[in-house]
């Protein structure tokens, strides 16, 4: 065996131990019993701390002394993984592997008292929980931070590399600026679409079958994959032939679980379609969670928002649904999903104002990771945010700064992520509009060239391309949210009779 095949079959071990650590973590989050918590949290832990250690000790020490000294004794695609494993050991090495043992149990026992907190609407309930977790986040923040300016940028670089405060504080005005702008059009002089047909009771069974139908024809694979129910949808990727999706649903709004699941299914798809032969290395998964989420949201917002896609796709959810929408034609279906209107809950917002979500939950993980506010006043901050970007304010904390998941998982940082993920699903869409028609795409019964473009462009790379490199190599351009801007406008105004 050689030294590379030495190190990729290392690579593996760790590869194995991560999968199976995501797979009691999938289990904790959509089946386990309640009283599992706290051994789920302790195996759990105990499997990461073994990753953490094979990833981060003397033996991987040697690989990356030896690789160093000896580029020669790698191939193209050794150097690849190479280099990706290097940054990880680079990031972590300095962080004792009883520390982050501790943190992932606590990260495990979180979730459940993040959901009792839920139930009992009650931001107390998980305070304690929260500060620890936030506690141990700025406690590793000095081992991580290489050239960042601010501790919050250390954290940003997690999830998408390169990505500095400097230039969200920039492209995020820029967005807000022009939904703002939008949404006062729309409000001057746009006309409002019949919404009530959304809240029409729809069976989840036959939700299921619909969404289970719309998201094999846009290219999930289900034979590997899976659907399943979740307090907060996800998808995990275990590996390319095991990406599983989860989802919420409502009978009296089936848009929700729409929504989410073909969201969902795009981070399914982008990890399906990564090519082979980053099996079991640190490049088999997306390369950041904006480009990820550029995936999720490309599914939901372009291919979601298309009206020739809902003349194709309305009528089976008619006839599944018997007479339920009978007396609701396609273009009055369609306007009505694309209603914008203030909401108090990110995941059920429409696409326009979705973004100032993101915006208030940036501004203040800045605030809280740059030791500009107390704790205690997360509630607060969070609903005077809402109240001064949406006009709206929290009646309690369930609708308000416990309604999404990520907290209890440490993923401070993760959220900019989204609102990047909408600027380059729009980005990309204009680029692959140069090649291919996609609305005509949407319009017909093959979805292939779209899934097949997005699979030559951004999956199959994995993660051995930067997103800056992805984006610029896919559209021949930097990161720009005009068209984000400029789309949203389009969809909107056209949905509100704006000429």
């Amino acid at each position: 065996m050689t030294k590379e095949q030495e190190f990729l079959a290392y690579l593996k071990e760790i590869s194995l131990l991560n999968e199976a650590v995501g797979l009691a973590e999938w289990d904790s989050q959509t089946g386990m019993p309640e009283k599992g918590s706290s051994y789920r949290a302790e195996m759990s832990s105990y499997l990461s701390g073994l990753a953490f250690d094979k990833a981060t000790n003397e033996t991987m020490a040697n690989f990356i002394a030896f690789f160093e000294e000896n580029p020669e004794e790698l191939s193209d695609f050794g150097k690849d993984v190479y280099n990706k494993t290097k940054e990880n050991y680079d990031l972590n090495n300095n962080i004792p592997v009883a520390s982050f043992q501790e943190y992932m149990k606590l990260l495990s026992n979180a979730h459940s008292t993040w959901v009792k907190s839920r139930e009992a609407k009650d931001y107390s309930v998980f305070k304690e929980t929260l500060e620890k977790i936030i506690k141990m986040t700025k406690e590793f923040i000095p081992l991580w931070k290489k050239q960042e300016a601010t501790n919050y940028d250390v954290l940003l670089n997690q999830y998408e590399p390169g990505m500095t405060t400097e230039i969200l504080d920039d492209v995020f005005s820029q967005v807000k600026e022009g939904i703002m702008s939008i949404r006062k059009e729309i409000e001057e002089k746009g006309q409002v679409p019949r919404t009530d047909f959304v809240h029409y009771n729809v069976p989840i069974k036959v939700q299921e079958e619909f969404v289970t139908t719309v998201i094999k024809r846009l290219g999930y694979d289900f034979s590997r994959g899976r659907l399943d129910n979740t307090v907060h949808p996800f998808m995990l990727d275990l590996n390319r032939n095991d990406a599983r999706i989860t989802t919420r649903w409502m009978e009296n709004d089936f848009s929700v679980a729409t929504f989410g699941t073909i969201h969902e299914a795009g981070h399914g798809m982008y990890e399906q379609n990564i090519d082979a032969k980053y099996d079991y290395t640190p490049l088999a998964g997306g390369t950041s969670m904006g480009i990820h989420e550029s995936q999720s949201l490309f599914n939901e917002i372009i291919i979601g928002g298309s009206q020739a896609f809902w003349q194709k796709q309305y009528p089976l959810l008619q006839s599944l649904s018997g007479d339920t929408f009978k007396e609701i034609n396609a273009e009055t279906f369609y306007n009505g999903l694309k209603e914008t209107k203030s909401s108090l809950i990110r995941i059920e917002s429409d696409s326009l104002t979705y973004p100032l979500h993101i915006i208030i939950r940036y501004e203040i993980e800045k605030m809280i990771f740059n030791d500009e506010i107390e704790l205690e006043n997360l509630p607060q901050i969070w609903n005077d945010k809402y109240e001064e970007y949406l006009g709206i304010r929290p009646e309690n904390d369930l609708e308000g700064i416990l309604q999404d998941v990520h907290w209890s998982g440490g993923s401070f940082g993760y959220f900019p992520s989204y609102a990047l993920g909408y600027m380059y699903a729009a980005q990309l869409h204009h680029a692959m509009n140069q090649e291919i028609n996609v609305e005509d795409i949407l319009a017909s019964d093959d979805y292939s060239p779209i899934r097949e473009w997005l699979t030559k462009n951004i999956h199959q790379y994995g993660s051995s391309r930067k997103p800056n490199q992805l984006i610029m190599d896919a559209t021949g351009e930097a990161l720009n949210p005009e068209y984000l801007i400029n789309y949203m406008r389009g969809l909107y105004f056209n949905v509100y009779g704006i000429k």
